[in-house]
């Protein structure tokens, strides 16, 4: 997705809104249900829908089990989370509601995605990235405490390119003296007129530390970090709790920078 795409995202996330679980009465849509997904489409070939149907079950079980809830119960029969296929891009940004650069939305409360078969990075970004928001948040609660950058950290580490090329734009970052600390990272906000670098390198330090945390300091210790969170701990004694080595953000950005930097 483009830096402007990211940009929107995180400033959907600032607003948490509802919607409509059903499609609109005012369009014609053709529906397909799931065990966990209903898919409303128009004008959209039907081994596309079948597809995408296929690949959120699909990313729905990595998901879960990439935040240690595997045995979650899932989205079954009225829980089910919604995905609307627009025929195109122009059918999307007008009768979505959504900007063209932003390829898919999300709206976490309500469980809906909104996007089109040609948005960018469909099945390897969009899909999975949209669903690690929704997912994380169903588990951890809406009002967890949570920065932005763990959020979005989360749901880029759900896209396997931006997972395993975070570590080389951080590692860039350090040796050009523009690395921005996880204490100023965590202050931080994106806007549509934040400077295109900065925004860049706010989501590969957000998707590079939560891969360390993952990778390097154990996927039971990250699922436990998860489930303190979803207690309503707060993100700083949540941290102190799952790992004995890290006392505060402080501690973690000391830590991961060490692993960058290969010492």
């Amino acid at each position: 997705m483009s830096v402007v795409g990211r940009v929107g995202m995180a400033l959907w996330y600032l607003f948490l809104t509802a919607d409509i679980l059903a499609a609109p009465s005012s369009q014609k849509w053709e529906e397909q249900k799931g065990q966990d997904f209903i898919i409303y489409y128009r004008d959209v070939p039907q081994d596309f829908v079948d597809t995408v149907m296929a690949s959120a079950e699909e990313d729905f079980r990595s998901v879960t089990a990439n935040l240690g809830i595997s045995r979650y119960q899932g989205w079954s029969w009225d829980k089910r989370a919604v995905i609307y296929v627009y025929r195109d891009e122009e059918d999307y940004v007008q009768n979505a509601g959504q900007a063209g650069w932003s390829h898919g939305a999300a709206l976490v409360q309500s469980k809906v995605i909104k996007t089109y078969p040609s948005a960018h990075g469909f099945f390897d970004s969009m899909l999975p990235h949209e669903l690690g928001h929704i997912i994380f948040r169903e588990f951890v609660g809406m009002y967890a405490d949570v920065p932005l950058w763990f959020e979005e950290g989360v749901a880029m580490y759900q896209e396997k390119a931006k997972r395993f090329g975070s570590d080389r734009a951080v590692r860039q970052a350090v040796e050009k003296g523009q690395f921005i600390p996880l204490t100023a990272l965590t202050d931080m906000r994106l806007y549509n007129d934040t400077d295109e670098n900065t925004v860049q390198l706010f989501y590969a330090e957000a998707a590079s530390v939560v891969y360390f945390l993952i990778t390097e300091l154990g996927e039971q210790h990250f699922h436990q970090f998860c489930r303190e969170l979803k207690e309503n701990t707060r993100f700083e004694d949540a941290l102190q709790k799952t790992y004995l080595r890290i006392k505060s953000v402080e501690d973690l950005n000391k830590m991961w920078l060490a692993h960058i930097r290969g010492d």
